[in-house]
């Protein structure tokens, strides 16, 4: 193989390897590993979580949805006899907060 080809090879795996990285920071979406009761949403619900959750700009408005939520999908998993895991992540902790630390 010349010189230039394997260079060219080098620079195509290199500009695929970084688009992978910028690709992979896409927007965040939730699924079934980072949303606790997520199997006892429809799919509209889904994409409608998803959507919700990426439009909060107020940390006290995230955590009031995700309180409100995590109490339906908790009602769910009782009414099939199943109990609500814990969920992993706060999705409002990138948040900002007020400045009376709330």
């Amino acid at each position: 193989m010349s010189g230039r080809r394997w260079m060219a090879g080098l620079g195509v795996l290199c500009a695929l390897l970084l688009a992978d990285g910028v690709l992979a920071a896409g927007p965040w979406r939730a699924n079934r590993a980072n949303t606790p009761g997520w199997q006892w949403l429809t799919p509209a619900e889904r994409l409608e979580h998803q959507a919700r959750i990426r439009t909060f700009g107020d940390y006290d408005e995230c955590v009031r949805y995700r309180l409100a939520h995590r109490q339906l999908v908790r009602e769910r998993a009782r009414a099939s006899g199943q109990q609500l895991g814990r969920g992993r992540d706060d999705f409002c902790a990138h948040l900002p907060r007020r400045e009376d630390g709330r």
